[in-house]
């Protein structure tokens, strides 16, 4: 075997142990010997036919690598051979040399049309068909091998393209599904909320209802048990949740510990709420966390979805308004939304936005209301009370601003506000000789405001500012501001004990009234609050309280101021019972600067 035949057979894409298969077509029999001992000699595999029919049936039975193809034949010459050939799928990517003794460039054209890779004219050279064989083989092989690597491709591009599916999937699993839960997320919710609506759109008659849950308490969880407790909690709530909700309902976590449901398969409010109690009951069983046992209940707001909703936010809106109804109701309980409900939100955040404006616009104002010593008869100090004349609005009753501010958080700017302004107040009048150096300022700190941190330092800086003596500043404060927190509560109530600032615990006998704070805390004073005073009248019996609140002031050392003191019968018992200081409309309702400057220069007695 010469060199030129190993580097065809090296360079082609057939497999060493199998020889290059060649067939030869020709009505000539010397022809055929002398084209098949050649090929034959290097190497390759021949068959032979000897007409256009032999020819069709061998390559349709096993296909040969190449095809040497005489045209001229009987019944059948080389170019309906060719035509049939390449017709056929199994067959047409054969190369075909023609081999013939027509020399006409028409003929040649007519071979090549017909699909014929190269064209051989006889009498032919032998080296000149091995080289022409060759030059086919090679491009065939060439052909295999770029067809190869484009399947090869096409294979890898395939498999590429199926990764992305899969990962593009998994991008989509991840941004509509809560990783903890599993659940669909708010993004997911929103598209089942999106998809509800178009329904309702569409039906007028159809509805559909949307379950808003928080976990009540769930804090108290994370923080005393920590975080992974705390989402071993809530993958617990998910799963019990799974087993009230009907799989062509949803189920969403939007975060935190709330939870969110659009039910479809029941859309009206009995349905809704026989859900809502479902609920209820399956959270109301204990969560095994690792060794121990804990409890949690849940608020669920209830809206009714309905073509008069636009948009998927409006309803979580509506559900959330709800929700927190529930919260304030004593929570463990649904709520379903009423309109009147999200009105009252819209107020409460345009009140919220005034108030962050009121201070700013100067629409607050302080109010006086004398407290009296009930031994005397005479004023020996004034509670500073906050008012609000809106710009437009008037006067805004403080029961209905108060807890906006407490909620907001505005009321630590608003409390330090009050009490610069009282002591800039009082300060005044003693100056200019309207009132005692001993006559006293008492003014509230919320719980919020007592729990700042540059609480004492505050204070300091409105002393100094107004030289008013500490032992005229009385401050205010409930029993749970200093319940919630006693450790920094006694280290607050020491300094300004040092100050000689007096303490008061306002509304006592309302929250916890535990004795053990009592012992525990430099308190001053004890305020009786308004609804035990009211109850006190001609009978005796109905005294109820004040007597214990008096009595325990007194084994303690503490003074007693009554609030709301209405009428002389009320004021009659608080003297019998040793109630040194009261204050109400029966002295005085709260008054301006002026009116309070004004009503103590006239020396009033009761």
């Amino acid at each position: 075997m010469n060199q030129p035949t190993s580097q065809l057979e090296s360079s082609s894409e057939i497999s060493p142990s199998k020889p290059i298969d060649v067939l030869i077509v020709d009505d000539t029999p010397e022809n055929l010997r002398l084209l098949s001992t050649m090929l034959i000699r290097r190497g390759y595999s021949v068959r032979k036919a000897i007409n256009g029919s032999m020819a069709l049936t061998a390559a349709q039975a096993l296909p040969p690598d190449l095809i040497l193809l005489d045209i001229m034949m009987p019944l059948m010459d080389g170019y309906e051979v060719c035509q049939q050939l390449k017709a056929n799928p199994k067959t047409a990517e054969i190369p075909i040399i023609f081999l013939s003794a027509l020399d006409d460039v028409f003929d040649k054209v007519q071979a090549f049309s017909v699909g014929g890779a190269d064209y051989i004219s006889k009498p032919f050279h032998l080296e000149e068909v091995l080289a022409r064989v060759r030059h086919q083989l090679a491009l065939r092989a060439a052909q295999q091998e770029i067809k190869q690597l484009n399947a090869q491709l096409e294979e890898r591009i395939r498999e590429r393209t199926h990764q992305l599916e899969l990962a593009n999937a998994r991008l989509v699993e991840m941004a509509m599904h809560d990783s903890l839960t599993k659940l669909p997320n708010r993004v997911a919710l929103f598209e089942h909320l999106e998809n509800a609506l178009q329904r309702v759109h569409a039906d007028v008659n159809a509805q559909f209802a949307v379950l808003l849950l928080d976990c009540d308490g769930f804090k108290v969880i994370n923080d005393s048990l920590g975080h992974l407790a705390g989402d071993e909690l809530l993958t617990a709530i998910s799963r019990r949740l799974q087993r009230v909700i009907k799989s062509s309902d949803c189920l969403a976590r939007l975060g935190g510990d709330e939870f969110a449901v659009c039910l479809t398969s029941a859309s009206d409010v009995a349905g809704a709420t026989r859900v809502a109690e479902r609920i209820q009951s399956v959270l109301a069983e204990p969560f095994q966390l690792k060794d121990r046992h804990v409890f949690t209940t849940a608020s669920i707001g209830i809206v009714i979805g309905t073509n008069q909703y636009q948009r998927p936010e409006h309803l979580l809106r509506d559900a959330d308004t709800a929700m927190y109804r529930a919260k304030a109701m004593g929570k463990a309980r649904w709520q379903l939304f009423d309109p009147e409900l999200h009105k009252t939100a819209l107020d409460r955040l345009h009140l919220e936005t005034n108030l962050r404006q009121a201070l700013a616009q100067n629409e607050f104002d302080v109010h006086y209301q004398p407290i009296v010593s009930l031994a005397t008869g005479s004023i020996c100090g004034f509670e500073a009370l906050i008012r609000w004349h809106h710009a437009s609005e008037g006067m805004i009753s403080p029961a209905v601003f108060i807890p906006i501010a407490e909620e907001s958080g505005l009321i630590a700017d608003i409390g330090y506000w009050v009490l610069r302004q009282a002591c800039i107040q009082l300060r005044e009048w003693q100056q200019h000789a309207i009132m005692p150096d001993n006559l006293t300022i008492s003014v509230n700190l919320s719980a919020r405001q007592f729990g700042q941190p540059n609480l004492i330092g505050q204070i300091d800086k409105i002393l100094a500012e107004t030289q008013l003596d500490p032992r005229c500043l009385k401050l205010e404060i409930t029993e749970s501001a200093i319940v919630d927190n006693p450790n920094a509560a006694t280290k607050i109530l020491q300094q300004l004990r040092k100050r000689h600032i007096q303490l008061s615990i306002d509304d006592f006998g309302t929250g916890y009234s535990s004795l053990s704070y009592l012992h525990s805390f430099p308190v001053d004073n004890l305020k009786i609050d308004r609804s035990f005073v009211q109850r006190l009248d001609e009978n005796s019996d109905g005294r109820g309280l004040v007597p214990a609140i008096i009595s325990i002031a007194q084994t303690m050392e503490m003074s007693v101021t009554a609030e709301g003191i209405e009428t002389a019968v009320q004021l009659t018992h608080l003297r019998e019972l040793g109630c040194q200081f009261g204050q109400g409309f029966l002295f005085s309702k709260p008054l301006t600067a002026d009116e309070t400057a004004g009503l103590f220069s006239t020396k009033p007695q009761w």
